[in-house]
């Protein structure tokens, strides 16, 4: 009975590909307990980082103590060990998978395919960054997974290929990614659907041309109704398009049952993980919703990374329906290397004190790394180490990652917990977007000459950390294949492209990154006034290196990255400065700050006089 069921589920996953009604059969009416264990938007990050933990030691008291945290080989062993203690398992991949890191620049994705090979996801679904060279750059990561003996299915269900146009359709409309698929799971189906962000991976991302994103809600119902009238009563959707996005997705559903997430770099989880100085979850792991049509949906996220697996557990009932879900996100941490600071030692009894501790929280495991995974990661370190290993400067403190000021926005993706709720950060931004600005504008000046700079939050990937600051650090920084280009602008049209990012960011697709940052350019954002009248007192910085009011009829001359002066992340009015308005540099936009970070030795938080955002009324 079971390997006729298995085979039917296999006709009817073919048989999605074309008529989703099509698929026959139901399951036999028992309860079903159900194990996801899931990772999002690992971004080419696949080493260990380190992560300072407020935890109880010998004396008793609370210490900040440094423990490596996260690298795919612990996800790969964190996999193993919640697996062999369940049944029923699912293993998901909510997108974001490649760039962000040297591993994809160096690599094309060869390395995150090949680790994320050593797990055997038994789905994956494409985020907007899968985009970011274009479908031909997908199809090579995609060829490298499929390369591997795992054939993960990858699935958008609202990704519209064009036929022997798109490198990814070449020959068969789903030659690499399907909108869905089934799996069978103690003899019963369960369905999963991919869903990518629509607005944000056109509008922010690569893909080609004929390459079109639909609706989100409106696809995911009718898969949903397909699987169901094929008898799948059991259906996941595998999203990247935020928290909020899948929390309002999941009431407007009917027949959804679990929603597992990427994209907004969310932590779920207990509020006593702040106790041990993790930033502050965004909601409870997992999310309990009522769809639709009354019934309860789990929706889950696993944060960032590879920093953390969501262990999620669902029971169905004999009609299909969600009668409890439970689990913790499980954040991975390695053995305590050292206190932050001073130079005692941890003794045994420190490191006695410290399990015990972190034993009182579930959320906090403690992984070894698996083998396989460290075997195949070890050839692709070498590669990044010799690429990466040169240093060219120093951060004289911790460097914060932010991509929004205020207190709503996109709060807990820096690593540092002071950044993501510091009060200068929530003022004025963050200070590595502020100091690539200003790296892009000396480059601009020396390059024949700029009086603006102008960057996304979103360009800007990661935090530094106090220290040295080698090649690597550089490009994990701006991992993308960007280069800078000249614009000549009115004032009217600097104020409407910051309006135009403002506008993309309030529109409701949990696009952060659009927010804009300049350097010579200052101004206000007050974001309850109404469109096109949120930014004020905008000044820019004359030759004498005085600050005066930004003239709408004068010209200004302002270099940004080749992506948004396409119009990329909603900045739609550079799109139409073209012609002899438009120069491009040819200027690799990490090497523009490679240099700026040689030239200024130590990288330090800019004045806040010289922050772009001089003040930001946030919304109630």
């Amino acid at each position: 009975m079971k390997l006729m069921k298995t085979l039917a589920a296999v006709m009817c996953a073919a048989l999605l590909l074309t008529s989703l009604a099509a698929c026959g059969g139901s399951d036999d009416g028992r309860p079903l307990d159900l194990t996801i264990l899931h990772v999002n938007d690992h971004h080419s990050r696949l080493d260990a980082e380190t992560v300072n933990l407020s935890v109880r030691t010998a004396a008793g008291n609370r210490e900040n103590v440094t423990f490596p945290l996260g690298g795919f080989a612990r996800v790969a062993q964190a996999m193993d060990e919640l697996s062999a203690g369940s049944a029923n398992v699912l293993k998901l991949h909510a997108g974001d998978a490649i760039t962000g890191d040297l591993y994809y620049t160096i690599t094309n994705g060869r390395a995150d395919a090949d680790l994320m090979n050593t797990v055997c996801f038994d789905a994956f679904t494409l985020g907007n960054h899968e985009f970011d060279s274009g479908d031909a750059g997908l199809k090579t990561f995609l060829d490298f997974l499929r390369a591997g003996d795992c054939r993960t299915p990858v699935l958008s269900a609202n990704t519209n290929l064009t036929l022997n146009v798109s490198p990814l359709a070449q020959g068969s409309i789903s030659a690499y990614v399907q909108p869905a698929t089934i799996v069978v799971r103690d003899g019963q189906q369960i369905g999963i659907i991919g869903i990518t962000v629509a607005g944000k991976t056109k509008n922010s991302s690569r893909p080609d041309a004929s390459t079109t994103f639909a609706n989100e809600t409106q696809t995911a119902q009718a898969q949903i109704d397909g699987l169901r009238a094929g008898g799948v009563n059991k259906i996941i959707l595998l999203t990247h398009q935020g928290y909020a996005e899948d929390v309002a997705m999941a009431r407007a559903l009917s027949g959804v049952d679990v929603i597992v997430g990427g994209d907004s770099h969310t932590l779920l989880g207990p509020t006593q993980l702040t106790t041990f100085a993790v930033t502050a979850p965004a909601g409870a792991y997992p999310t309990q919703v009522v769809n639709r049509d009354g019934k309860l949906v789990c929706v889950a996220q696993a944060w960032q990374y590879g920093w953390a697996v969501g262990n999620l557990k669902v029971r169905f009932d004999q009609a299909g329906d969600v009668t409890s879900c439970g689990g913790s996100p499980q954040i991975l941490l390695g053995n305590p290397t050292r206190r932050a600071t001073g130079t005692v030692a941890l003794t045994d009894a420190d490191r006695t004190a410290i399990a015990a501790d972190l034993a009182t929280q579930p959320a906090l495991r403690v992984t070894a790394e698996a083998a396989r995974a460290v075997t195949t990661l070890a050839p692709f370190q070498q590669q990044r180490t010799a690429f990466g290993a040169n240093v060219v400067g120093a951060a004289a403190t911790n460097l914060c990652l932010r991509r929004v000021p205020g207190t709503k926005r996109d709060i807990t993706r820096s690593k540092f917990s002071d950044c993501n709720t510091g009060t200068f950060t929530s003022t004025h931004g963050g200070d590595m977007q502020q100091i690539v600005a200003q790296a892009f504008l000396e480059q601009g000046r020396s390059f024949g000459g700029v009086d603006i700079a102008l960057q996304n939050a979103g360009g800007v990937r990661v935090d530094l950390d106090a220290g040295n600051v080698t090649v690597g650090n550089v490009y994990t920084v701006l991992p993308f294949r960007n280069v800078l280009v000249r614009l000549t602008m009115t004032g009217a049209e600097v104020k409407q492209t910051l309006e135009d990012a403002i506008t993309f960011l309030l529109a409701g697709a949990g696009n952060t990154g659009t927010y804009p940052y300049a350097a010579s350019l200052r101004f206000r954002v007050d974001l309850n006034q109404p469109a096109n009248n949120r930014v004020s007192n905008l000044e820019v910085k004359n030759a004498q290196d005085a600050w005066v009011a930004l003239n709408p009829a004068a010209t200004y001359r302002v270099i940004t990255n080749d992506f948004v002066a396409d119009g990329g992340d909603g900045w739609v009015t550079l799109r139409s400065v073209t012609g002899a308005r438009r120069e491009n540099t040819f200027l690799d936009y990490a090497d523009s700050f490679l240099r700026y970070t040689q030239r200024a030795g130590t990288l330090r938080r800019l004045p806040a006089s010289e922050f772009s955002t001089q003040q930001l009324i946030d919304t109630p």
